[in-house]
Formats: structure tokens, C-alpha cells, sequence
């Protein structure tokens, strides 16, 4: 179920929209502290982010800007500013799309659709399978396969890959997958993790994928 993010200060629509995208299966979230709208959308995570143009504090082109500097996440703005210029603007920030309002839901659903089937090109069928860029990952037994050879990994590793493949094109900080591997949040050394994360990627080297996983100096790990 994809996570979907509504930055809109009007109570009613940001209700009204949240209301109709989860009759269609979607997880929701509303801002509603439009100070630290960065800080929610890290805590929250989402998939894809509906994003208005006239908020209090700053405006959705400075909130554009700010999220396209730490994630290639979908952004379609939702606004009534409906100039050619405005559009301009959104898609210059770094905007997939751009819905007027007033707008026909099902055409914002569509939209929706369309966006997070391009952005997330990794596959799913059932809860079996998981691909993307020349690694599928089989979740029923936690194997990888790449280029026709099945290679087994351990718990950790197996989940290490799941979470950085499920959120690709997303910087993922230490804290985040730690938390992630780790759910009972019982000490574990910080160590562990680049363990997980050198044996996780010897693997995928020596099957012949080279540099799958990037480190991001001081910020985390992604998966392009």
C-alpha cells in the first residue's frame, strides 16, 4: 500500500482528498505543521507527495525545492494558480505533474497511478516476488537471483536489500535501516550495519553487479 503525503493548509480539501485516495487503498498523510514539513516527510516516509502551491511559512515551490535536494519521490502540485508561469515553475523545482483545482478525483487517482507505477519500475506479484536492475528477490525463501544464479542470504542481508530496493532512488540514513533490521530495538553496535552492508554488497559483485548499492558520505546508502 503506497504511502501518499498531502502538504495542502485548507482542512477541508486536504480531508476531502485524504477521505477519496484511501476508498482507493492508499495509506495517507496530512501536514498540518507547515513549519516543518521536511521533518514529517522524513518521519512519515511516503511514496509520492501532493503538494500545494500557496501554504503558510513558505510556499510549495520552496517545499519542491527543499525535498528534490534529499529524494526523487513524486511531486504533483495540487493549487487553483493555474498560469502557464506557474506551471513552469512547479516543473523547474522538480514537479512530475500539476493538477488544477477544482479536479475530478478520478483524474487525480489516475495521475497517482501513472506516477507511482513510473517511479517504482521494481515489480511485485503477490508477496513472492520483488525486481529491479538485475536483481530479483525471492521473499518466500530470501534468496537473490541475478543473471540465472539463485545466491542465498542471511536474514539481515536478505532485509538490508529488500528495504533499499522497495524505497530506490531514495537515500536511506543508517538510523533508518537499523531501526528497520532491528525492530525490538535492542543495543546494537552501529558496526553491525556496515557488516551487513560489505557482505551484502560482496555478494552482488561477485555475481556480477557492480556498485549497486552507493554509500552517501554522511547522509546513508541508496539504491539508484
Amino acid at each position: 500500500m503506497a504511502k501518499i503525503m498531502i502538504i495542502e493548509d485548507e482542512t477541508t480539501i486536504r480531508e476531502l482528498i485524504s477521505e477519496e485516495l484511501q476508498k482507493w487503498q492508499f495509506d495517507t498523510f496530512g501536514t498540518t505543521d507547515f513549519n516543518n514539513v521536511l521533518e514529517d516527510f522524513q518521519r512519515e516516509d511516503p511514496q509520492l507527495v501532493l503538494l500545494d502551491i500557496n501554504l503558510p511559512v513558505f510556499d510549495g515551490y520552496y517545499w519542491c525545492q527543499k525535498l528534490r535536494e534529499i529524494s526523487k519521490i513524486p511531486i504533483i502540485f495540487i493549487s487553483s494558480r493555474n498560469t502557464n508561469m506557474d506551471m513552469i515553475m512547479a516543473m523547474n523545482m522538480g514537479a512530475d505533474d500539476f493538477v488544477t483545482k477544482p479536479f475530478q478525483i478520478d483524474v487525480l487517482i489516475a495521475k497517482i497511478n501513472a506516477l507511482l507505477r513510473r517511479s517504482y519500475n521494481y515489480s511485485e506479484v503477490g508477496s513472492e516476488i520483488m525486481s529491479h536492475n538485475g536483481i530479483t528477490l525471492n521473499v518466500d525463501n530470501g534468496s537473490m537471483e541475478i543473471n540465472g544464479e539463485v545466491i542465498d542470504l542471511s536474514k539481515n542481508e536478505y532485509r538490508l536489500l529488500y528495504i533499499l530496493i522497495k524505497k530506490h532512488g531514495k537515500i536511506l540514513t543508517r538510523e533508518k535501516l537499523l531501526r528497520a533490521l532491528w525492530e525490538d530495538e535492542r543495543f546494537v553496535d552501529d558496526n553491525t550495519l556496515t557488516v551487513n552492508i560489505n557482505r551484502l554488497r560482496k555478494k552482488i559483485e561477485q555475481a556480477g553487479l557492480e556498485g549497486y548499492i552507493e554509500t552517501k558520505v554522511g547522509q546513508g546508502y541508496i539504491v539508484p
